[in-house]
């Protein structure tokens, strides 16, 4: 049963109201003022608020601010109700974050038509896609459904390419055209410096959008992508990128979190190559990897990779590596089989002291 809060100081209209939206078999909790509804909604955390604007000690205007600066609440589908009308009321409500607006009186259906609406848009957005070409068109066509973009429904509609192992996708130094998707394969990313040594700052598996960060910031990319086998690879264009990060707050909010997350990352990995020895940063490299790449289900990861990969991964010279792995395979950590890395004792590698 989903949950909405009401909040409005009129007695009549929230009683009225409420028993309206108990009868459409909605859990209604009721706050007669701003300052009591933004503490019912931190307390309860409601799949959908209703809030009058005019209201003593916070009006509606000041409750949307304080929920909208809330991570656990800024996400929370929200629909002013008020007596005023004026256009100006409408844009300065839309502008603030509100996702839609009822002017009263209103009847039974429009009431229940915006609910369902603001719902239905938000179960989209919410929902897990499978992380596959079919996924990412579900994805955008849903998206595109709550007209934020034009309609793509089949496969025929994404930019897909083939990259095979080694192909460069995109280059450092070169202005994006989208943001990429991966449905099929492995992709690195790497920096390179002066004197043409790589550093590898991002793998990506299947499901994962990368080359977000440059298209974000309308700047050139600072990496390259390369398939680390062979790839399929997605590009949506930045028109309908933007349309959806520009447009949905929730579609924002996932990039921002994913973005937020690279950074920690970063940081943790330049602490690890600051401060970590050789044989700890070769042992957290191929955690990494299976981290990363390890399906459900398998009880040992195997990886095919180049030593100079895994050495870029790890921050280190490709012979310092190779010599780290004949150790590791010597104290029965890992083996290798025609070039193949399979990890034998995860918990040993992680658990590597410096």
């Amino acid at each position: 049963m989903k949950k909405i809060l009401l909040i409005e100081d009129n007695q009549d209209i929230r009683e009225n109201t409420a028993e309206i939206l108990e009868l459409a078999n909605y859990k209604v909790i009721t706050a007669e003022n701003g300052k009591e509804g933004v503490n019912l909604a931190l307390q309860d955390k409601p799949d959908l608020i209703i809030c009058d604007i005019m209201m003593p000690v916070l009006d509606g205007y000041g409750v949307l601010h304080l929920l909208a600066k809330n991570d656990e609440t800024a996400g929370i589908p929200f629909i002013f109700m008020t007596a005023k009308a004026e256009r100006s009321d409408f844009r300065k409500g839309m502008e603030m974050g509100a996702d839609d607006y009822i002017t009263k009186p209103f009847d039974d259906i429009e009431l229940m038509n915006a609910i369902e609406a603001r719902l239905k848009k938000t179960e989209i957005l919410s929902r897990d896609f499978s992380k596959d070409m079919n996924g990412l068109s579900n994805f955008l066509s849903d998206a595109k459904g709550l007209n934020l973009l034009q309609e793509i429904s089949t496969k025929e509609d994404v930019d897909t390419r083939i990259c095979r192992k080694k192909e460069i996708i995109y280059s450092e130094g070169n202005y994006p055209k989208g943001i990429y998707f991966l449905s099929k394969g492995k992709i690195k990313t790497y920096r390179t410096n002066d004197q043409g040594k790589e550093f590898i700052t991002e793998l990506y598996k299947e499901g994962d959008f990368f080359g977000y960060p440059a298209l974000l910031e309308d700047n050139k990319y600072t990496d390259s992508a390369m398939a680390l086998e062979d790839s399929t690879v997605c590009l949506i264009p930045k028109e309908d990128f933007f349309g959806l990060l520009y447009k949905n707050a929730d579609v924002s909010r996932k990039f921002i979190k994913m973005m937020s997350n690279n950074l920690k990352e970063k940081e943790e990995q330049l602490i690890k190559l600051a401060y970590n020895s050789v044989r700890k940063r070769v042992a957290e490299a191929l955690s990494t990897l299976s981290n990363r790449y390890k399906k459900e289900g398998e009880s040992e990861f195997t990886i095919s990779i180049s030593r100079e990969d895994l050495a870029n991964l790890a921050g280190t010279a490709t012979e310092t590596t190779i010599r780290t792995l004949s150790d590791f395979k010597e104290e029965g950590l890992i083996s290798i089989e025609r070039g193949s890395i399979t990890i034998l004792n995860y918990d040993g590698l992680v658990g590597m002291r410096n």
